[in-house]
């Protein structure tokens, strides 16, 4: 018996994380989409095996999970297999620790491997292929740990009724430690996709799911269920189910990644949105007995968990070969083939099941030595591309090397500037201390060549409030040279105004100070548009305090857009030779201020 219009649930939650990674800048909380899933895998695991108590008296665990198998794993396999021709389409950053991303997706462990390695859901250098599936292990520990805990109880009850009420305890309480975990946790960590990626705080959307189940059921409905049928017309429950997708939408539209709003009470208001749709949809299923759900909703619902699936790793490929629409358009062509193959042929085929369509396949003639066949290849393509791809991308190395060559540098420049009895009006030294992201460490070749004897502190991922206590420390030490320059802006930017105020107010006296505007390229991103509001401001303050010259990077970014091709946009140098143009841009763009800096006075009050 399948429950018309629960289909719409799966399609909103799939819908919102298409969004979402599609058009960020426009959706930036299509990510609650994956607690719509969460909510309603819940509800209907737990209806499922109380409803299965219920009918013969006893759970099959083993059954369960051999179901559980059959509709996870298949497409979990055929995606990796899929994807990995298209993998040399994409430069080898992309597969960069491959065979471990794989390892994680096989074992179930996506979400415990990205957080052992750094990961970050929203990364600003070279996504991983396979990240999306962190929320398929969440998935999965749910499904053996909750299916293991019902079993346990329905062995220790003598009736549906008190198996339901046990649910609904074991439920609340975990729900209850899941979601104070995560509120308690967005305080604590220095990462929120450490609290996103884990299992222990992420969980508790299921639960509420399972609190529910145990309050209506699925195909065993219990008096609540009738008795919203009875006081429900047809316009209350959809205006219920209205207000749960109108809450969804607002989140969609205000809420994003990095606000503390959503580990505080966004997700849970996202998975009570999930909540109120699955209860009115359940009604109208009742309220609706003459009417068929549209063959097309069926589809879509039916093959979201693929669409799923495929659509994160041909997105991230097509979209380093093409512009973002051509790209989200061709990513849903293949993902609903891939699809489609996995859900109507794939799954039943291997599960034993048969279907009009399965039959007419396994009518094609050498059908099974060319299904064996393909399957063999693209295991070995998968094979060979793990054993040619780098642990450590070239990205990831340049960084890394740059990091270590600048702090060996700046150890031995510290100490002389130490020693220095250079003295003026301020008794500071001469001097300039380049303070930077991980843009700066992609320049650092470019930066020794053309200013020498620059102290160079880049970081991945730092941000002006960071750069700002930097300068405040070196100050305290009396390591801080004559002119300062701040090239940060593009991590965190939102706050732009009150970090450069800040960095103004701070910055000691008999200092000048460099800024350089930041550049992010990507309009898709949430933050480009606070970048360009970033370097408007610079300039702005720039014209306001004569102490203070722009380098302003933002410009001649956009003046050179050859250094920017098979990047992130905010990298610049997709090879060797872009590399080395885009570091010496930086480093001239850099020196160019501090040129101008000398007909300039120094800050005195």
């Amino acid at each position: 018996m399948r429950i018309k219009w629960f289909s719409l649930i799966r399609i909103t939650g799939l819908l919102l994380v298409l969004l979402y990674h599609f058009f960020q800048t426009v959706f930036p909380g299509g990510f609650f989409g994956v607690d719509v899933f969460f909510t309603f895998s819940g509800f209907l695991i737990t209806s499922l095996l109380l409803e299965e108590f219920g009918q013969k008296g006893k759970i099959d665990i083993l059954g369960f999970f051999r179901r559980r198998f059959y509709r996870i794993f298949p497409p979990v396999v055929l995606m990796i297999l899929v994807v990995m021709p298209f993998t040399f389409l994409v430069r080898q950053d992309y597969i960069a620790g491959i065979g471990g991303q794989i390892a994680g997706v096989l074992g179930f462990m996506t979400n415990f491997y990205e957080m052992l390695t750094g990961g970050s859901y929203e990364s600003q250098f070279i996504p991983h292929l396979f990240v999306h599936n962190w929320s398929l292990a969440v998935e999965v520990h749910y499904y053996i740990l909750w299916g293991l805990a019902v079993w346990f109880l329905s062995k220790r009850v003598k009736s549906s009724g008190q198996l339901r009420g046990l649910v609904f305890l074991l439920s609340s309480a975990v729900f209850i430690i899941g979601f104070l975990s995560m509120f308690i946790g967005s305080f604590i960590v220095s990462s929120y996709s450490t609290l996103y990626f884990s299992s222990f705080t992420h969980v508790y959307p299921f639960f509420l799911g399972s609190i529910l189940a145990s309050l209506v059921g699925v195909r065993q409905t219990t008096t609540l269920v009738k008795r919203l049928n009875n006081t429900w017309d047809l316009k209350k429950t959809l205006l219920v189910f209205g207000a749960g997708l109108g809450v969804l939408l607002l989140l969609t539209f205000f809420v994003k990644f990095n606000y503390l709003f959503a580990y505080l009470l966004g997700f849970l208001l996202a998975s009570l949105a999930a909540l109120a749709m699955i209860l009115a949809t359940r009604v109208l299923h009742e309220k609706t007995p003459n009417i068929e759900e549209p063959r097309v909703i069926s589809f879509l619902a039916d093959t979201s968990y693929a669409v799923y699936l495929f659509h994160w790793p041909f997105y991230i490929i097509f979209s380093q070969l093409m512009g973002n629409i051509l790209a989200v358009i061709l990513t849903t062509i293949f993902s609903y083939l891939f699809a489609s193959l996995s859900f109507y042929v794939i799954e039943p085929f291997i599960a034993g099941k048969n279907s009009s369509l399965l039959q007419k396949v396994k009518e094609i003639p050498h059908i099974q030595p060319i299904f064996a066949g393909s399957v063999g290849f693209l295991g070995l393509l998968t094979l060979i591309v793990m054993l040619i791809a780098p642990q450590v991308g070239a990205f990831e190395t340049d960084l890394m090397v740059n990091g270590l060559n600048q702090a060996q540098t700046n150890i031995t420049r510290t100490k002389t500037m130490a020693d220095q009895a250079e003295a003026s009006r301020y008794n500071i030294a001469e001097g300039v201390s380049i303070i930077g992201d991980s843009v700066t460490l992609r320049a650092t070749p470019g930066l020794k060549e053309v200013l020498p004897d620059a102290q160079t502190d880049g970081q991945v991922s730092r941000n002006t409030k960071q750069a700002n206590a930097i300068m405040l420390n070196h100050s305290q030490n009396k390591v801080l040279p004559k002119i300062v320059v701040i090239a940060t802006g593009v991590n965190n930017p939102e706050d732009y105004k009150a970090d450069i105020d800040s960095l103004i107010t701070n910055l000691p006296k008999g200092h000048q100070l460099v800024l350089m505007t930041p550049y992010e390229g990507d309009t898709t991103q949430a933050t480009q548009p606070y970048v360009e509001q970033y370097a408007s401001y610079v300039r702005e303050v720039a014209q306001k305090y004569p102490y203070i010259e722009v380098a302003d990077w933002n410009q001649v970014s956009k003046d050179h857009p050859d250094i920017w091709k098979g990047t992130d946009q905010v990298h610049f140098g997709s090879d060797n030779a872009k590399l080395e143009e885009g570091a010496k841009l930086y480093a001239e763009t850099i020196a160019s201020a501090i040129k101008a800096l000398a007909d300039k006075p120094v800050k005195s009050k």
